[in-house]
């Protein structure tokens, strides 16, 4: 868990860092442009919205219905399958996926949002399919195989996004 947690304070700042470094080389004009930031600050706006509302929904969904007994925190002994997570595996990673975007956008770094926010994204994408997956075929066996086999690890659909993004009163009725 701490090696995760520095990995994304790493991602964060390191890209913060870079895209404001390679930004002062490859759009000076840009990064002093006051339109530019303002669009990007309005569409951070929204994209954290949706990283927060996929965060808080799917953690409370999980917390609701992956958790049976006394467990510590964060941690689930049930293998949830319904409302979104019928649409998708990892709905959770997908607003993890947005999150450099969301903090790229709110800096109003052309090169963090166009070169290093989408590497984040695939590096993200990656440690899903290398570490997430593993872990959980190895806690829940041959449910979970069945269950990849029938859900996509993440799933674009309008339909599946709506059931992400609704209200978290709404989101037990789903489930």
């Amino acid at each position: 868990m701490i090696f995760r947690i520095l990995v994304w304070l790493v991602m964060m700042v390191g890209g913060s860092a870079l895209g404001i470094f390679l930004d002062r080389r490859w759009f000076p004009l840009l990064q002093r442009s006051v339109p530019f930031h303002v669009f990007t600050l309005a569409l951070s706006v929204l994209v954290l919205w949706m990283v927060m509302r996929i965060s808080r929904n799917t953690g409370r969904l999980l917390a609701h219905e992956g958790r049976e007994g006394d467990l510590p925190r964060g941690d689930t002994n049930r293998l949830v399958t319904e409302g979104v997570y019928g649409c998708m595996r990892h709905p959770m990673h997908l607003g993890l996926l947005l999150f450099p975007l969301s903090l790229a956008l709110l800096i109003g770094s052309p090169s963090f949002i166009l070169v290093i926010a989408p590497l984040e994204a695939l590096f993200i994408l990656t440690m899903v399919k290398l570490m997430e997956e593993p872990e959980a075929i190895a806690k829940f066996g041959d449910a979970y195989r069945e269950y990849r086999r029938r859900v996509p690890m993440f799933n674009l659909r309008p339909d599946c996004l709506r059931r992400l993004l609704r209200t978290p009163e709404a989101l037990w009725e789903s489930a």
